[in-house]
């Protein structure tokens, strides 16, 4: 059964040693399309040529803010030159991070904000990582609308979910939702619309409930594809489709030309 790992770090340099292995057992397991998320301008070059040297493999490009003291103002430009030249899948991994501090919150929101932009101006999806600052999140999606995208490792309310996906983002869901602690998760999962959920595995990290102290890997994701398909009560197969519906419908692959 094919399905998009539609969030996989494939370029970290935890996973030179055994690259090729990693992306076999995700092959033999149906996954056939994984999208390659970029952190910083010093990782530009690397996504895109791991992205190039196995096919259904999808870059985006941007600036995480986990990493905002790496951030330049160039970096913007460099971003839009990179989006114009490269006609990537989407812009990202871009958003929110006040986890450990507000102290750059003013530089975060600039940065996030004109990625908004130029993922506007390319008519590209966005992805989105926010951590304790979702409501913020939404407040900007919506001071920037129209947008579509996907909220990388969702983990706010059904309220954030549902106003979410009425903004054109779907939510993408990690191994978080396996382990049982996590009802809020669980919860969002088993009610959300069809339209509104990705899945994905943010490897390296995020191992899920029977990984825990391992490097993650795209092969992982059939197990919380199996939890999902229980909390929603429908069948793995119908859980499949649907996800390779969704995953089309935003990231539109069929337009992005990769060296096969």
């Amino acid at each position: 059964m094919p399905l998009i790992d539609s969030h996989c770090h494939l370029d970290d340099d935890r996973f030179d040693q055994d690259r090729d292995q990693i992306v076999e057992r995700a092959r033999a397991l149906g996954i056939d399309r994984i999208v390659i998320p970029s952190t910083t301008a010093k990782r530009w070059p690397k996504v895109k040529q791991v992205a190039e040297s196995y096919p259904g493999m999808y870059p985006a490009y941007g600036l995480h803010p986990m990493f905002i003291e790496q951030h330049q103002r160039a970096h913007l430009r460099e971003l839009d030159a990179w989006l114009d030249r490269e006609k990537p899948l989407a812009v990202g991994e871009c958003g929110l991070d006040f986890f450990h501090s507000r102290v750059d919150e003013q530089w975060q929101i600039q940065l996030f904000c004109e990625q908004l932009q130029l993922a506007k101006n390319y008519r590209l999806p966005v992805i989105v990582h926010v951590r304790k600052a979702t409501d913020q999140v939404i407040g900007l999606l919506k001071k920037n609308a129209p947008l579509s995208g996907v909220i990388h490792s969702f983990s706010g309310s059904l309220q954030q979910a549902l106003q979410l996906i009425d903004l054109g983002f779907k939510l993408g869901i990690a191994a978080t939702v396996g382990f049982e602690r996590a009802k809020k998760l669980r919860t969002v999962v088993a009610k959300v619309p069809d339209h509104g959920l990705l899945l994905e595995s943010d490897a390296p990290d995020q191992p899920g409930v029977y990984h825990r102290g391992e490097l993650n890997e795209p092969a992982y994701i059939v197990e919380h594809l199996e939890t999902i398909a229980v909390l929603r009560e429908t069948s793995e197969s119908e859980l499949v489709e649907l996800l390779q519906r969704n995953s089309d419908e935003l990231f539109n692959f069929e337009k992005i030309n990769r060296p096969h």
